[in-house]
Parts: C-alpha cells; sequence; structure tokens
C-alpha cells in the first residue's frame, strides 16, 4: 500500500459542478455527490432530472439533503489546507514539505488526520451486487511492522490479542493461510469478488459444514470450528466431479436421443396404421354402402311387381264387377217395363226368365293382395347388417389386418396435399382442338358444340376425337393438375404421347400412347388399359387430380374432394407427354358442361 497521502486528495473534495471545494454537500441516490445550490442550480426548470455525472434519471426532483459525515470531513479539509475558505488554495497553507505522507511533492494528508477520518468514516452499506478488488496474492508472511498490518488496524479479528501499543495486532499466518486480503485502498490485482453484506470484505472462503461463502471475519465470528477452505481450493475439488457431471449429461442425453427416436418410430408406425385403417374403412363401408344399394334397388324391384300385380288383379276384378251390375241393371229395367205392361199373356211368361238372379261370382272373400313382398328383402339385409356388426365388433378389438391395403376396392396412396405441391399451370393448345370443340379465352375450359368450325386443317389438330391437348410437354420430373367434371355425363382425362395419331380413327390406348380415365352414361367409369379396366366409384368425384411423375412412368389420378387415389398407370415414357382432355359430344344438350382446369388449392 502506498503512503497514506495518497489515500485521499483535492479532487475528492470537489464539486464537479462549479469545481470548487463542496458547500454544504448533498448525496444523490446514484451515489454523486455535489453542492447544494450547484445541484438545485442545475435541475432548476428542467423536466428531466439527472445526474450530471451518470446521467442516472430521477421520476420527480429529488430534494436535496446536506450529508453531515460529508460536511464534516470537508470542514476539516479547509481548516487543514489553511482556514475554512471555501476557495481552493485560500490562504494560510502549510508548504509541502510540512504535511506529512505526501510522496515526490503531491498533496497529501497527515497520519494523524488520517486516523481520525477513519475513526469518524463509517462503513457505508454495500449492496450484495456491489464487488470489492482484492490483492491477488496470498499472505506468506505478516510481520507486524507491515505496511497493510499498520494501516488497516479496524480490519483485525475479533478476539485478536492486542499489540504493545494499544492496537490490536494482525492474525497469525494460519488465519490468512489459502485466503485473499482485503484491501482498503484498492485491489493488488483486477480481479473483483462479491463482499459481504455484514462485514464489506471480500468472500474468498467457502465453509463446507453450513456450504455457503464467506468472508474471513464471518469465518472468526460465525463458524470458527467448522470445516473451511478457500473458494479456489472448493473449485479445485469440485472440478474433479465434472468429469461425472458430463458423464451423467452425456446419458441424459442419449436417453432422450433414443426417445427422440423411438417417438419418430411411433410416428411412422401411426401413419402405416392410417393407411391401413383408412383402406380398411373403404373397403368395409363400400361393402356395407354397395349392399345396402343392391337391398334398395331390389326392394325398389319387388315393390313395384307387388304394385303392377295387385293393379292388375284389380283391375280385372273391377270389369268382372262392373259386367254383372250392368247385366242387373238390364233386368231391373226390364221389369219395371213388365209392371207397366197390359198383356197378361205375356207378363205370365217372362216374369220368371226375369225375376231369377243372373249366374254370379260370391264377392264376399275377393280383395286386392296387400303384401308387396318386401319382407324377405327386409330378412336379406337384416342377416348382411348383423354380419356387418361381428365385423366391427371384431374390427374394434384387433383392428384392420395388413392385408387391408391390398384387398382394398380403392387402394390407399399418399394425401392428396402432398402431391398438390407439384401443380403446374396448364392451359389448352387451340391448334389441336377439334374443330367441334370451343375453347375458354384463358385457354382454361373446353366444351363440345353442335356445329364444326372453320379451322385450319394443321397436322396437329385432331380430326375425328373431339378432343384437344395441353401446351405444356412433360419431359421430366413430377406434374400434377386438376380438371373440374362436375355435371356431365361423358369425358376423358390424363396424358398422351407426343407422337400419337391425330387423324381418323383412334385407339386410345398406353400401347398407342394414351393414358387417361372415362366416364360414360353418367356412372360408368374406366381405364382405357388394355382390355379396358371398369372400376365402381361409391363417390362420384366433381373434380379430378392428376400427377404424372414421369421418370417413375407413373399416371395417378384423384378424388380431390373425398382425397382418395383411383388409379395409376405405369409405364415407361420414351418421348414428351402432354395433358389430354375430352368433353366428348354434347348428347343434344345432356352433356355441354366445360371440362374446366381449375387451380390448384391445397386440402389438409
Amino acid at each position: 500500500m502506498s503512503s497514506c497521502g495518497s489515500f485521499l486528495s483535492d479532487e475528492q473534495f470537489l464539486c464537479s459542478i462549479c469545481l470548487d471545494v463542496f458547500s454544504n454537500p448533498t448525496t444523490t441516490a446514484c451515489g454523486h455527490s455535489f453542492c447544494m445550490d450547484c445541484i438545485s442550480t442545475y435541475w432548476s426548470g428542467r423536466k428531466v432530472y439527472q445526474c450530471p455525472l451518470c446521467n442516472k434519471t430521477f421520476r420527480k426532483q429529488p430534494e436535496p439533503q446536506i450529508n453531515r459525515t460529508l460536511q464534516e470531513i470537508v470542514n476539516e479539509y479547509k481548516l487543514l489546507i489553511g482556514g475554512g475558505d471555501n476557495k481552493r488554495g485560500g490562504g494560510g497553507g502549510r508548504e509541502k514539505g510540512e504535511r506529512g505522507g505526501g510522496e515526490g511533492g503531491e498533496r497529501g494528508m497527515p497520519d494523524d488526520f488520517m486516523k481520525e477520518l477513519k475513526q469518524k468514516l463509517p462503513r457505508p452499506p454495500l449492496r450484495v451486487s456491489q464487488s470489492c478488488e482484492i490483492e491477488d496474492e496470498f499472505i506468506r508472511t505478516t510481520p507486524v511492522t507491515t505496511p497493510l498490518a499498520s494501516s488497516l488496524p479496524n480490519h483485525s479479528p475479533i478476539g485478536s490479542p492486542a499489540s504493545p501499543s494499544g492496537q490490536a495486532a494482525p492474525p497469525p499466518y494460519s488465519h490468512y493461510k489459502g485466503r485473499r486480503r482485503f484491501t482498503v485502498s484498492g485491489a493488488a490485482t483486477g480481479r473483483r469478488l462479491p463482499v459481504c453484506e455484514v462485514h464489506h470484505r471480500g468472500i474468498a472462503i467457502y465453509c463446507k459444514t453450513d456450504g455457503v461463502c464467506i468472508c474471513p471475519e464471518c469465518e472468526t465470528e460465525r463458524h470458527q470450528d467448522h470445516d473451511t477452505v478457500t473458494l479456489e481450493a472448493k473449485w479445485m475439488e469440485t472440478k474433479d466431479q465434472l468429469s461425472a457431471s458430463e458423464q451423467e449429461f452425456q446419458e441424459m442425453i442419449r436417453q432422450r436421443v433414443l426417445k427422440i427416436e423411438e417417438i419418430k418410430l411411433s410416428a411412422t408406425e401411426l401413419e402405416l396404421a392410417v393407411e391401413r385403417e383408412t383402406a380398411g374403412s373403404v373397403r368395409l363401408f363400400s361393402e356395407l354402402v354397395s349392399a345396402i344399394e343392391r337391398s334398395q334397388a331390389e326392394l325398389m324391384e319387388v315393390m313395384e311387381m307387388s304394385r303392377r300385380a295387385a293393379a292388375l288383379q284389380a283391375d280385372a276384378t273391377i270389369r268382372q264387377l262392373e259386367l254383372e251390375v250392368e247385366e242387373l241393371r238390364r233386368r231391373k229395367s226390364a221389369l219395371a217395363e213388365l209392371a207397366r205392361s197390359d198383356d197378361y199373356i205375356h207378363c205370365v211368361k217372362t216374369f220368371p226368365v226375369l225375376s231369377s238372379p243372373p249366374p254370379a261370382r260370391d264377392w264376399s272373400g275377393m280383395s286386392v293382395n296387400s303384401d308387396l313382398g318386401t319382407g324377405t328383402v327386409f330378412r336379406s339385409l337384416a342377416v348382411l347388417v348383423e354380419k356387418f356388426q361381428k365385423e366391427l365388433l371384431i374390427i374394434a378389438e384387433t383392428g384392420f389386418p395388413d392385408s387391408a391395403l391390398a384387398s382394398s376396392p380403392v387402394p390407399y396412396q399418399p394425401r392428396v396435399r402432398r402431391i398438390q405441391e407439384y401443380a403446374v399451370d396448364v392451359t389448352l393448345d387451340v391448334n389441336t382442338a377439334h374443330p367441334r370443340l370451343l375453347l375458354s379465352e384463358d385457354m382454361k375450359s373446353v366444351r363440345c358444340t353442335d356445329r364444326h368450325q372453320t379451322l385450319p386443317d394443321n397436322p396437329e389438330r385432331f380430326d375425328r376425337v373431339v378432343c384437344v391437348i395441353g401446351r405444356e410437354a412433360i419431359s421430366s420430373g413430377r406434374h400434377y393438375w386438376e380438371v373440374e367434371v362436375g355435371g356431365k355425363t361423358d369425358w376423358d382425362l390424363g396424358v398422351a404421347r407426343q407422337s400419337i395419331n391425330r387423324k381418323g380413327k383412334i385407339e386410345v390406348t398406353p400401347s398407342n400412347g394414351y393414358w387417361f380415365l372415362s366416364l360414360r352414361d353418367t356412372e360408368r367409369y374406366a381405364f382405357r388399359s388394355e382390355p379396358s379396366t371398369d372400376v365402381h366409384l361409391n363417390l362420384r368425384p366433381h373434380r379430378i387430380g392428376i400427377f404424372v411423375d414421369f421418370e417413375k412412368g407413373q399416371v395417378s389420378f384423384y378424388n380431390v374432394d373425398a382425397k382418395l387415389h383411383i388409379y395409376t398407370f405405369n409405364d415407361t415414357f420414351s418421348e414428351c407427354i402432354f395433358p389430354f382432355f375430352s368433353p366428348c359430344t354434347n348428347k343434344s344438350g345432356k352433356n355441354d358442361r366445360p371440362l374446366i382446369i381449375t387451380p390448384v388449392t391445397t386440402t389438409e
């Protein structure tokens, strides 16, 4: 530690506003001191109140209060430098050589004043967040004559023996062994440690007994018989446990990575289960719906036949009754005429014939058969429903078997949303359209008319089959588009090879370069394979999605509304292919709705 003259200097008693010795010093909440008049004038008329040194902002103007302790120190300083003049260097100052403790002519303070200041200066309360500097090296020797021992009498531990001069003797070497020393003047190193809230000493000791970090005075007062070590020693001991902790964390990481893989595997299995359940559900409900539809059709047919039979029976019975009624009315009229006759001989001869009832059938037990014959249909349906219920119970207990994927009439494919990511903008090529086809201005829709248009017979144009192809060639990658087909009774959709025959009669088969799906007579769907493949769709599609994977040689069709796969062609493409459209003939207005290429909207 340097001489006591370096403890305080002139600058420590100067106001940073007027640059003069403090007059009625006041201290702000941020810890800076100013003359009361200076800081009051500085804040006068301002809307924002800040510290002139650190710019700390206060919500409202603080009320300056005189710092009594600092004022006493300032007064002592004024007396020391020459008579209480408020101006710096005011008269009567001692010569530099008479001021004890100065080094190299630097203005300082005598030792007696230094001791008096230390007695009057209380230790300022420090927050836990504040820290003080500590010496970097351990105390290796503690001679009584060291400057540190002579300048820090108040920092001796409680209970240490007094020196012959009346001051507390420094603690023995063993008391400082393994600890760091707190100095008043500043640190011997730039490292900072938290300070004790009670003693304002650097916290450099660890108490193993209580498991807390303490300062040297805390150890003397409250932890005398406890097992204590320096914080450095405790840290070195703790570092040995790092390897075990790292291994523990590594094991925890490994377990969690395994759990991630397990969850991913579960998610994959869930996807497969969804596919299996979807395929099985489609199969099961398709069978049920088909059975119900067949039963309904059979029921309607039986009731219609029963109605017709009952109507025929009723008509025949009514006809016979009407003939008998006509005969009875004739005889009744003859009897009435006979009653008015005066020919007695004629009356006697005719009456026996007229009075006898004509031959007639006993109609008392006759009735129209009201049995519609539906009981047999309902009993058959009940057996089917009972079988369906049993199958449902089995599925509820065991789930669908893996074979459901293969047996489903509508095979499950990846969700429509996935292939919609490959959507492309498809337009129609007017140069290929049959003369009866009418295309929209945006080349997005086509319908068939009754009249031929006058168009050039270029090689690309179809001249016999009412169809048109798209302008966008497909030579690689994946492509997807959607076509609105609602309200039509007939249509063809798919793709066609660039080199297809466009003149005369066309054989629309894959070997001839055509891969497409057809609708005929509202409900007959077929794939133009070899031979043609009919398919029954329980849900009639209103929008068809076409997906092409050129490299895999696949052309797939989807029911966009139901989000179901319909069919996939597997082939090899040796040249460019184009989207293919045929609205078919309009059938006298029954099929005049257009095919419309619609924007692809991603479904969830």
